[in-house]
């Protein structure tokens, strides 16, 4: 990244290359729409080069890119005003056996259950359990205290576990 700060674009192409994928994951998690997640990699590699500045060297790369696609999912989210909608992108034949249907379904319900979170625990599960940020990265980038961090994604997968038995038919004490 120092490269890029220092204005080589050569640099901006390796970390393009390195990173375009899973900020395109984060984002699909996040939105649902796989057309608006393209758009949203492209924003965040050009606010990269935009704000290349800001970036400080001992910070991580990966919290404060992040950091840029939270800002421009929000910054989406408020100009399109987006319906917040999870994609099926699983494809199971017709003669699919009956797991896996199942687990088609429960999938799906797993999906249907992250749509209803509220964005900010649907962020936190999708860096934390989807990208396998650490909760120092999370809370850098979300500016809080690691245990904040912690707190805040228990009650997210708490918040999911109910969801997802109610959307599932079944009982469930937590």
């Amino acid at each position: 990244m120092e490269a890029v700060r220092q204005g080589d674009l050569n640099s901006l192409a390796v970390l393009f290359e390195r990173h375009h994928r899973a900020l395109f994951h984060f984002f699909v998690h996040v939105n649902g729409n796989r057309d608006l997640s393209r758009d949203l990699v492209q924003d965040v590699f050009l606010r990269i080069l935009k704000y290349r500045q800001s970036w400080q060297p001992d910070r991580s790369y990966t919290a404060w890119m992040y950091q840029i696609a939270r800002n421009a999912q929000n910054d989406a989210l408020s100009k399109r005003k987006v319906e917040s909608e999870l994609v099926d992108t699983d494809s199971v034949s017709n003669d699919a056996m009956d797991d896996k249907l199942n687990r088609k379904q429960e999938i799906a319900t797993l999906r249907r259950a992250m749509a209803r979170l509220p964005l900010e625990k649907r962020e936190l599960l999708v860096l934390s359990r989807f990208e396998n940020l650490k909760y120092e990265q999370i809370a850098s980038i979300l500016g809080v205290d690691v245990g904040t961090v912690k707190v805040r994604v228990y009650r997210a997968v708490r918040q999911l576990g109910q969801i997802f038995f109610e959307l599932s038919g079944e009982k469930v004490s937590i």
